[in-house]
């Protein structure tokens, strides 16, 4: 017997998830942010991921902390009970995008110490060289892009 719909996540939300699981996110956190984005309220426990989800609590565990160190959720306490809810911040596209600008600056500083180690003049060296200028407008850039869809956002 297959469960009820209202206990799993919907196709669509399963295909994204695997989408940003193929762009380089990993599977269950990925899993866990398209739970709650599809959520009613945006926010669910522990328990109501796992369920959704079918996975383990320690699954669930990882996949939340991920989520949390990246900027995609925020735990929140609620009064009496000792279970926590975790919920996507109103923002959450944005706060994710802000808080990626130091791997950004970080991958730049390391193109810019790998292109030192290849010779002058290198097809290598020349990629390398653009790896780093990317990732540096990308910094440059970032902050004026967010700002216009934070305006956009409030438009809307």
């Amino acid at each position: 017997m297959s469960e009820p719909a209202a206990n799993r996540m919907p196709d669509g939300a399963e295909t994204s998830a695997a989408v940003l699981t193929a762009a380089g996110f990993p599977k269950m956190p990925a899993r866990t942010l398209m739970a709650l984005v599809v959520s009613a309220d945006g926010s669910l426990t522990a328990a109501e991921l796992a369920e959704m989800l079918g996975a383990s609590p320690a699954a669930v565990s990882g996949s939340v902390r991920y989520l949390q160190t990246v900027g995609f959720v925020h735990r929140v306490s609620q009064p009496g009970s000792r279970r926590d809810r975790y919920a996507l911040p109103d923002n959450a596209w944005y706060v994710a995008s802000l808080r990626q600008n130091p791997v950004y600056e970080r991958l730049a500083d390391l193109a810019d110490a790998t292109a030192l180690q290849l010779p002058d003049g290198s097809a290598a060296r020349a990629r390398v060289e653009e790896m780093g200028h990317f990732y540096r407008f990308l910094m440059a850039r970032l902050p004026e892009l967010l700002d216009e869809w934070e305006h956009e956002r409030l438009e809307v």
